[in-house]
């Protein structure tokens, strides 16, 4: 067993890499956004890489500083994330695509390295398998369910969420580190892990449709949306609102030449129904769901938001 002193370092320890992965992550996040606005490129496909090596850079001054690097990037890619900047949406596919290789990859290791016969084994598969069952009616129901609990859903999507948690590449990765480190019984942990991935991934995830159903939450299938529509400015816009007509929106009905709660000036330039692209005359009649582009004044953001039916612009 671990004595009380190892357990307080581990603990300590603990909260040090989190406090100071944390900390490197919204103070690096924070830089690279100054970074991306105020130094141009001389290429637009530069702009992915420079976040790329900048997640490197983040990661490693982290662990440096005692820190853990993962948390740094993803706390630094949030801060980004939510922002605008320069080439915004060539950087998001460049990270999207290497987010599906390095789950393509991840899952090839996987295939690799699992042993068949070790994984038939009753001391790997039975831990698996009960691990499983327990990260999806108790640990993750009651860790998610209460850090979910100031924020306002209906019964159903909160069931949906708790129940819904996939668990794939980042396990896989994690356990990896056991083979390499050489740990006691590191091929029968290694199993247990692949188990608890099989399971969330086949049985987990084969259930999230059957889940919905039975909780009436309403699901659709996205169809892909291949082709795109967009400007290249070389300023920065503003007053530039991409909104969504809600379901019991101000605007919700009406025609665009009648459209109530618009600020004065307010001008669609765009409308998008189901994937496609409509022309925006005054006898067109908005429904729920649009997607539109409307060209306003910069501080009319909260009225138009109010218009459609949103929380925010």
């Amino acid at each position: 067993g671990i004595s009380g002193s190892g357990a307080a370092h581990v603990a300590v320890e603990f909260v040090v890499q989190m406090a100071v992965g944390l900390a490197v992550g919204v103070v690096g996040g924070r830089l690279l956004l100054v970074f991306m606005r105020r130094v141009p490129l001389p290429g637009g496909g530069l702009y992915p890489l420079r976040t790329l090596a900048s997640a490197f850079l983040l990661y490693g001054a982290a662990t440096v500083a005692h820190g853990s690097g993962f948390l740094a990037v993803f706390i630094a890619g949030i801060t980004v994330g939510d922002a605008r900047a320069p080439f915004k949406r060539e950087i998001e596919r460049f990270h999207d695509a290497l987010s599906s290789l390095g789950e393509i990859v991840a899952f090839i290791a996987l295939g690799l390295t699992v042993d068949l016969g070790t994984e038939a084994r009753t001391d790997v598969w039975v831990p698996g398998v009960v691990i499983a069952l327990a990260l999806m009616v108790l640990i993750r129901p009651l860790l998610v369910g209460l850090s979910l609990a100031p924020v306002r859903l209906r019964r159903n999507e909160r069931a949906f969420i708790l129940f819904a948690g996939l668990k794939g590449a980042v396990p896989i990765l994690l356990a990896g580190y056991l083979l390499t480190a050489h740990v006691p019984a590191a091929r029968r942990l290694y199993g247990i892990v692949v188990v608890v991935v099989l399971f969330s991934v086949v049985v987990q995830g084969g259930l999230v449709g059957t889940f919905a159903r039975l909780v009436h939450l309403p699901m659709e299938v996205v169809p892909p949306e291949p082709w795109a529509l967009g400007v290249r400015l070389r300023d920065r816009p503003s007053g530039v609102y991409r909104l969504q007509v809600g379901e019991d929106a101000p605007v919700a009905g009406h025609t665009v030449a009648e459209l109530p709660g618009l600020p004065e000036g307010a001008w669609i330039t765009l409308l998008v129904r189901d994937g496609r692209l409509l022309a925006v005359r005054g006898s067109t009649r908005l429904e729920p769901g649009d997607d539109v582009t409307v060209l306003a004044a910069a501080d009319d953001g909260e009225q138009l938001s109010a218009a459609f039916g949103q929380d925010g612009g």
